[in-house]
């Protein structure tokens, strides 16, 4: 279906469609943002896009200014800087402009520019978040660059703690965007491996939502159908990075994926979550690596909803191994390798990545209760490349 100019209200407002990035001007006036900070990450900086957007402003005579100290894992110091930099401009709201990083660092600087507490305070563990003075949460317009974490759509961030050299999660009912733009033409200059790499996180996001235990129908359809569009325009947008329907369609599945995932997550983020703090590897990627392994070794309890992915895929065979197969082809199809040894990742400190990843937020969500060492063997197999005995 050719896609087209459209909005809609969910899980919030989005604008998509070609050329939407002219609309930023409309989108800050319906704010009542007359002085926004522009939030994207080191990388993205040096590209022309963020010229594009930041021309939309300056013609519409919008007071903004530019930071953009956003590592690919952003940091907790990211973030502080980023507080001290909207506070000491005076600005009154956040433009997240980018991939999930630049918009998880943004969306966490609007969240931390009101607060009195330490960012840590709001780590995702019980009823943290209500401590939070929800008047000082700036209003934020996201605008994502890539098609993969979905973050534009998402009531958390993930930052990393330096000191504890761990993955933490932040989460606000109020740091969901109020208005993301969603432009395919802002996708154009990505890169084919980057287009892979966050292409399989939103199918990692889809697939662990869909086999998360528990009763959410609207999740699951939406994972269901998430995946399904992944399957048919990740590897048209990876072959050709020009083609706008397949950018556009990636788009809106990576938002599909990260909506969906309010059902929960599983083994693959809990792992990757830990490798990416002490690695400092791309998320996506040891998404991509992880996942048929993480499928094996939940087999037991999703045989029957991979069954029916199955048919969902088109593939010749049914259940788990016929889903991991197509997974294990795409993969090659994308470039991806097999194992975490192929990006210099090694077993050596496989039982405290075990331990850090048992005490994740995605592993209660886990298609099937795991322990430290079910997550200590997982990693092992990833590192390895081996399906068996899992």
């Amino acid at each position: 279906m050719e896609l087209s100019n459209t909005n809609w209200n969910f899980p919030t407002t989005i604008w998509f469609g070609n050329g939407r990035i002219k609309d930023l001007a409309l989108a800050c006036t319906q704010l009542n943002m007359k002085n926004p900070l522009f939030v994207t990450d080191e990388g993205l900086i040096k590209l022309d896009i963020v010229e594009t957007a930041t021309d939309v402003l300056k013609n519409a005579d919008i007071k903004y200014s530019i930071y953009s100290d956003v590592q690919g894992n952003p940091t907790g110091k990211n973030v502080s800087d980023g507080v001290k930099h909207y506070n000491e401009n005076n600005h009154d709201g956040v433009i997240a402009f980018g991939g999930g990083s630049a918009i998880d660092a943004a969306k966490t600087i609007a969240f931390m520019s009101g607060q009195n507490k330490s960012i840590w305070d709001f780590e995702d563990i019980g009823n943290n978040w209500t401590y939070a003075n929800e008047e000082g949460i700036a209003p934020i317009i996201a605008i994502p660059t890539t098609a993969g974490t979905g973050s534009e759509v998402g009531r958390a961030s993930v930052i990393l703690d330096e000191e504890q050299h761990t993955k933490k999660i932040i989460f606000h009912p109020k740091i969901l965007p109020a208005i993301v733009i969603t432009d395919p033409e802002l996708c154009l200059g990505l890169p084919a491996n980057i287009t892979a790499w966050t292409g399989v996180d939103a199918m990692v996001h889809a697939i662990e939502a869909y086999c998360a235990p528990g009763y959410h129908p609207m999740a699951e359809g939406i994972a269901i159908e998430a995946i399904r569009i992944i399957a048919k325009y990740l590897p048209l947008a990876y072959k050709d990075g020009n083609n706008l329907e397949a950018r556009g369609q990636m788009l809106v599945a990576a938002s599909m994926g990260a909506t969906a995932f309010q059902k929960g997550l599983g083994s693959v983020h809990s792992v990757a979550h830990q490798l990416g703090a002490i690695y400092n590897k791309q998320h996506g990627l040891l998404n991509a690596i992880i996942l048929p392994y993480a499928l094996k070794q939940n087999q037991m309890v999703i045989e029957d909803k991979m069954n029916y992915l199955s048919k969902v895929l088109d593939l010749n065979d049914l259940g788990t191994d016929a889903v991991i197969n197509y997974l294990m082809d795409l993969r090659k199809e994308l470039n991806i390798p097999h194992a975490l040894k192929s990006i210099q990742i090694n077993e050596d400190r496989a039982f405290e990545i075990g331990e850090m990843a048992f005490k994740d937020p995605s592993t209660p969500t886990n298609a099937k209760p795991v322990s430290s060492k079910d997550l200590e063997n997982l990693f092992r197999a990833a590192v390895r490349g081996e399906l068996k005995n899992l």
